[in-house]
């Protein structure tokens, strides 16, 4: 008995010697999604080391600092809970793999039969195992760990997306937050305008009509100026949440520029290539169809096994006598020939090369598209910096002149104002959408553009554009704000009543002058 059992015993060894052999372990591999990321210029994990009160620190420290867009990345690296979960799916990855990679356990049997009408009972032990998991197994290892470098691609797209997804944000917040400096700037002169419509009201200088005039746009501009303030606390609050950060963390500060455009757009042609050579959702997915192909081989070539098993048993007959040898079960194939198998394994086959071929068409447009986008952006900038804000700079001064001759009334002068500030936030907002639309470009591409080493210079801070007496703006071109008065014409001139000693706030447009003599025009004489 004990040498018929020893021998049960060493068959279910050797079968657990070859589910042993059968199993890979794949690592999760931090340092391989780091070599992707890196090769498209998007910095490295760091949160699944974070471990040690080093990155703690690290993290504090950048807070303390003007969050860029860049700084903003490398703290969502460490911070952000989507990064979190995109790497607890390569772990599920991991899990599926090995799961996959492994045999089915040997099943053990034991029967006892007693002799009906005489003395004695039979007794078999048994051990059976799956043939086709035997037979296939190379094939399912290999088709594993293709699986998971697959898994790799995807996961490292989807980080390389929250990066983007991080300084879309960015560029979101800091031009909402120009937007919103802008619009008070222009409901503080709005106010300003309606008071003095009052005074002149007052002193029946003006009609009733004017005088509602002026006051509904001072209300407007209020209104607009409340729904721009919501709009940046909605989009810093968007970018907290990207990054990962709440509470105290939340109360960083950053910079009130944006970069200037690019000198030289980058040819599309290149970025097509680019794309479908790195795009890491396009590798993903050509990695997709050749496992699935492969699959769909292995599965025609098996499909006639069905559940075919293999054993051994050892039988102890009612005389007392033993028989042993080996066994085996196999399928017949009459009714069920494993078409359905095979039919479902070529569809997934052929639905991951039409999802591939779509994904490649999706890229090549959108590529197309994204670059032209963005040089449209990059030439609506190009005309708000050469010639609308030059050409509304110049009708602030010439209307200043003007009213100071009476030639105009002071009125005409504040909307002149008001226009110029409009133009200002034009030429904010194209630049953010360009700089959006560039990143959108970054995400069909797969990487970073190589036009963004020729970024240079940064746009005009909002207290700088408020600021009759600041930095210049540059009309030249596309190169960086000048640093001194002389570079080019102030894009502000001062007005009647102007206080500039203040820079912290907006400064508003004229304060009102003293209230004229009744019924004479603000105009001018009469």
């Amino acid at each position: 008995m004990l040498k018929q059992t020893g021998q049960v015993l060493t068959c279910v060894g050797v079968a657990m010697l070859l589910g042993g052999c059968a199993t890979v372990q794949p690592g999760l591999d931090p340092p391989q999604i780091n070599k992707l990321l890196a090769a498209r210029g998007a910095p490295e994990l760091g949160w699944e080391k974070n471990t040690s009160g080093a990155d703690a620190a690290l993290v504090t420290q950048w807070l303390g600092e003007p969050m860029t867009a860049e700084r903003a990345v490398r703290v969502a690296m460490l911070r952000s809970p989507r990064l979190q979960e995109e790497y607890a799916k390569l772990g599920l990855a991991r899990a599926d793999i090995m799961e996959a990679v492994q045999i089915a356990n040997p099943r053990f049997s034991i029967g006892k039969l007693n002799a009906l009408g005489g003395p004695g009972s039979q007794l078999a032990l048994g051990l059976t195992m799956p043939l086709v998991d035997l037979l296939v197994l190379p094939a399912r290892a290999r088709l594993a760990r293709s699986d998971f470098e697959r898994a790799k691609l995807a996961i490292a797209a989807s980080v390389l997306g929250v990066g983007f997804d991080v300084e879309s944000a960015w560029y979101a917040y800091v031009g909402a937050q120009q937007v919103a400096d802008m619009r008070a700037a222009v409901a503080s002169g709005m106010a300003t305008s309606a008071e003095l419509a009052r005074r002149y009201y007052a002193a029946g200088n003006i009609s009733e009509l004017q005088l509602k005039r002026e006051e509904a746009a001072a209300s407007q501009a209020q209104i607009d100026a409340a729904r721009a303030a919501v709009a940046a606390r909605m989009a810093r609050l968007q970018l907290n949440t990207a990054i990962g950060l709440s509470g105290p963390d939340a109360e960083w500060r950053t910079s009130d520029r944006l970069p200037l455009p690019v000198a030289t757009e980058d040819d599309p042609v290149l970025l097509e290539t680019m794309a479908n050579q790195g795009n890491l959702a396009l590798l993903a997915q050509a990695r997709e169809v050749d496992i699935l192909r492969d699959a769909a081989g292995i599965t025609r070539h098996t499909r006639l096994l069905g559940d075919a098993q293999i054993g051994f048993e050892r039988e102890r007959e009612t005389d007392g006598s033993k028989i042993q040898g080996p066994t085996a079960s196999i399928e017949i194939p009459i009714f069920n020939q494993g078409g359905a198998r095979v039919a479902r394994a070529e569809a997934r086959y052929l639905q991951a090369r039409a999802q591939l071929l779509a994904l490649q068409l999706k890229t090549d447009n959108a590529v197309r598209l994204g670059a032209e986008r963005v040089q449209v952006l990059a030439d609506i900038v190009k005309t708000h910096r050469e010639a609308l804000i030059p050409a509304r700079e110049t009708i602030v001064e010439r209307s200043q002149q003007e009213q100071n001759y009476m030639l105009i009334g002071v009125f005409e002068l504040i909307q002149a104002k008001t226009q110029e500030y409009d133009a200002y936030q034009g030429y904010l907002e194209a630049i953010r959408d360009y700089w959006l639309a560039r990143i959108d470009l970054m995400r069909v591409v797969g990487a970073r553009l190589p036009s963004e080493q020729e970024v240079s210079g940064q746009t005009p801070s909002v207290s700088e554009i408020l600021t009759p007496r600041g930095i210049a703006m540059d009309h030249s071109g596309h190169g960086a704000a000048s640093a001194g008065p002389t570079a080019a014409p102030e894009p502000m001139a001062d007005m009647p009543g102007m206080d500039h000693s203040v820079h912290d706030a907006p400064p508003s447009l004229p304060s009102p002058p003293p209230p004229p003599p009744a019924h004479q025009h603000p105009g001018g004489p009469s």
